[in-house]
């Protein structure tokens, strides 16, 4: 009896396993698994000696190097694992189509498997495509209301929605650290930190401008408006070392009254920071931390992150290499357009992906377009 179809619709089963046999190949070579399996039993000697904790700092860079080498190599197993699994299961129906006797509840429960399998491995060769020194990272994201009044602020507030729920699909954490109120609706600003391996990565595929198209709800006439927000991203390193030295004299520090939820200091006392650095003109803020303490010191973290971002730059030859394009936060300069009336799409300009269930998009549906960018910077 002929072979069953597969999960591709022109590719039988036998091919669509031996395409993820290649595939898996291909993975253990890039991420040097064989590599990583014997730094994952250094690590661990390193992790299970009794003084470790002595140094802190070592300690956590065993930890954290240790829980990434970890990850690889059990994600590549369990994808080895269910590979295997896939072929006895392969083989089964092959014998019982043979006999004459098929079994489509095993059939489906091997398409079920393929799809899986194809789907985890999709993520996993996305590590294929990060190459920069600090892809790993976690990132300090700030989204900035453009051009289109109250809608734009609002926009804005969206846009940090859409980003929280992506975070939240992926397992990472988001820290809003500071949030500007719009005057009549929505954000003028925030910035939040998204921890997670390899946020910075992932999400320096969103730096730009975004277009919103919609009926206005803040409009009369519920007229077409359209409106515009902008994404930055800055990779937040914790442990800069004596990678920046920061002089207090070119710090202007101002302290104003936290807005927002953010403990029982909100409201009451000046506890919110912003720190002008005035050699460069970098200006950050938090306000979400319990004390004027605290916040100072989390905005110091910030802005030793971006001048840090900001030298790199300067030393590469292309001024993209970490911070991108600054471009006007209006016309003719988005990345990607929403398009919510007189159609829905969503299509961003850069690769082309797109797709027309909007909702999902602003619900947090956005590894489509961040792997579709990541290889066409890769292929660029």
């Amino acid at each position: 009896m002929a072979q069953s179809e597969g999960i591709g619709g022109g590719r039988d089963n036998a091919s669509v396993l031996e395409e993820i046999r290649q595939r898996l190949a291909e993975a253990e070579g890039y991420l040097n698994i064989g590599d990583a399996r014997a730094r994952k039993v250094a690590l661990e000697e390193q992790a299970a000696k009794p003084d470790l904790w002595d140094d802190q700092d070592q300690a956590r860079a065993v930890t954290t190097e240790l829980g990434r080498v970890s990850d690889d190599v059990t994600r590549f197993d369990r994808l080895a694992e269910a590979l295997g699994d896939a072929d006895v299961a392969l083989e089964m129906i092959t014998e019982a189509n043979a006999t004459g006797q098929p079994d489509p509840g095993l059939e489906a429960e091997l398409a079920r498997s393929l799809e899986n399998l194809e789907r985890e491995l999709g993520g996993l060769e996305i590590q294929s495509l990060f190459q920069g020194e600090y892809d790993e990272y976690d990132a300090i994201a700030e989204v900035h209301a453009g051009a289109g009044g109250t809608d734009a602020q609002d926009w804005a507030e969206m846009m940090v929605r859409m980003y929280s729920r992506w975070a939240e699909r992926r397992g990472f954490d988001v820290e809003v650290d500071e949030t500007t109120e719009g005057q009549e609706a929505g954000l003028l600003s925030a910035t939040f930190i998204v921890k997670g391996r390899f946020a910075y990565g992932l999400l320096s595929a969103e730096r730009g401008v975004h277009r919103l198209v919609r009926m206005s709800p803040f409009d009369s006439q519920h007229r077409r408006q359209t409106s515009f927000a902008s994404m930055d991203v800055t990779p937040f390193i914790e442990d800069v070392g004596d990678q920046v030295e920061i002089d207090e004299k070119d710090l202007r520090i101002d302290t104003y009254r936290a807005s927002g939820a953010g403990g029982q200091h909100i409201n009451k006392t000046d506890s919110a920071v912003r720190l002008t650095h005035l050699p460069t003109g970098i200006v950050v803020s938090c306000q979400n931390e319990r004390s004027q303490h605290q916040n100072k010191a989390r905005a110091m973290q910030i802005l030793q992150a971006k001048l840090i971002e900001r030298a790199r730059a300067e030393q590469e030859a292309e001024m993209n290499a970490l911070t991108g394009d600054r471009s006007d936060n209006a016309w003719g300069n988005q990345i990607r357009s929403y398009v919510m009336a007189p159609y829905q799409l969503v299509k961003d300009l850069r690769s082309n992906a797109e797709t027309g269930n909007v909702d999902a998009v602003l619900d947090g549906d956005l590894d489509e377009f961040i792997e579709a960018e990541l290889r066409r910077r890769r292929s660029a």
